[in-house]
């Protein structure tokens, strides 16, 4: 397989990449992995099986490219791995942990991380964070079963390590999984001053109405701007409900007003959704009245979980927000919802 400098430099030669110096830096990083796994196992019965490499927590300001770096790593790897959402990821892990305790299993994580480790030899993650208790935990002994199988991890994250779950509750609990990160992946951060992704929204239209092909088309164009045309779906496991986004990639989700406001769907997936997401595509936004009162107060409250989580909107609706709900019970509250659709349209919104 190709080294991973050498497929950066012929990405930038072809100008589908900007040259950047602290990505630059973090490749001997990713190469580091790929040239150790490249390597061909011998196996005997005399000679142990050779020490898996380090894997690697790269972290840094949204946008900086660590995620695009992360698909360059994986299209490079000549052995089995999985690249996954952490956030997925984890609402997977719960579901298979659930469905082995209802089989009575002891320890229901051993074969949740048997599975894993028997499938890949590498999981690429994208946005660590840990925000759930839950999460929290079952991660350490998780993690320590994977690295214990010789599972290499590389992820992303917006964090530094350190602050990872932090001021969560019984954080002295997850301290020792910070502490096994640093032992098994090497931390790097990417301090590139540009922010790419804020970079291809600066200054663009980000609310399309009508909702017609003209919209569709610019939509496209930016969802093929943000995801350089790669798409995978993310489910999130709410409450024994599934919210599935079928076209996601790096923090971008698209969806349909009727996929996200039409089903039954409450507050708890919302936020769950806010915490998945950094940008969300939310396309065919309809005008709202009694006639569909129920999805008008569903799409209120899933404006007000992307709002409080800087969650960066992209909409195609039928009209401009302060005509979107012009009749009805609950115009009054809409006001709010439409003040806030204008303000996430500025420029800047969700870099805090």
């Amino acid at each position: 397989m190709t080294a991973l400098p050498e497929i950066y430099e012929t990405r930038v030669a072809e100008g589908t990449l900007t040259r950047d110096p602290a990505q630059e830096a973090a490749l001997p990083e990713f190469e580091r992995i790929r040239a150790a796994l490249a390597e061909p196992v011998k196996k005997s019965l005399f000679r142990k099986a050779p020490e898996p490499p380090k894997g690697l927590y790269i972290w840094g300001g949204v946008g900086r490219g660590k995620s695009m770096l992360m698909d360059l790593f994986v299209e490079s790897l000549s052995v089995p791995a999985r690249r996954v959402h952490f956030h997925a990821f984890m609402q997977e892990s719960h579901a298979l942990i659930h469905a082995a305790r209802q089989r009575g299993v002891e320890d229901p994580i051993k074969p949740v991380a048997k599975s894993v480790s028997d499938a890949v030899r590498v999981l690429a993650f994208d946005e660590m964070q840990i925000t759930d208790i839950t999460d929290a935990m079952i991660v350490g002994r998780l993690f320590e079963q994977l690295f214990a199988a010789g599972v290499v991890v590389v992820t992303t994250s917006n964090r530094v390590p350190d602050d990872l779950y932090k001021d969560g509750l019984n954080r002295q609990i997850f301290l020792p999984f910070i502490d096994m990160l640093k032992d098994n992946m090497v931390m790097f951060e990417l301090a590139s001053p540009t922010d790419y992704r804020q970079g291809q929204l600066t200054g663009a239209q980000v609310y399309f109405t009508p909702s017609d092909a003209a919209a569709k088309a610019e939509i496209d164009r930016i969802w093929q701007e943000l995801t350089d045309g790669h798409q995978e779906s993310l489910t999130l496991f709410v409450q024994g409900r599934e919210l599935e986004l079928p076209r996601f990639h790096n923090g971008v989700a698209r969806a349909k007003f009727y996929d996200l406001c039409g089903k039954m769907l409450g507050p708890a997936d919302y936020l769950a959704l806010a915490d998945a997401v950094r940008v969300l595509i939310i396309e065919d936004i309809p005008r709202l009245s009694r006639s569909n009162f129920n999805e008008a107060r569903r799409f209120v409250t899933l404006i007000d979980a992307l709002y409080e989580a800087r969650v960066r909107v992209i909409a195609s609706a039928a009209a401009q927000p302060e005509m979107l709900y012009v009749e009805g019970a609950g115009t009054f509250e809409f006001e709010r919802t439409a003040s806030r659709l204008r303000e996430m349209q500025a420029e800047g919104w969700g870099d805090s």
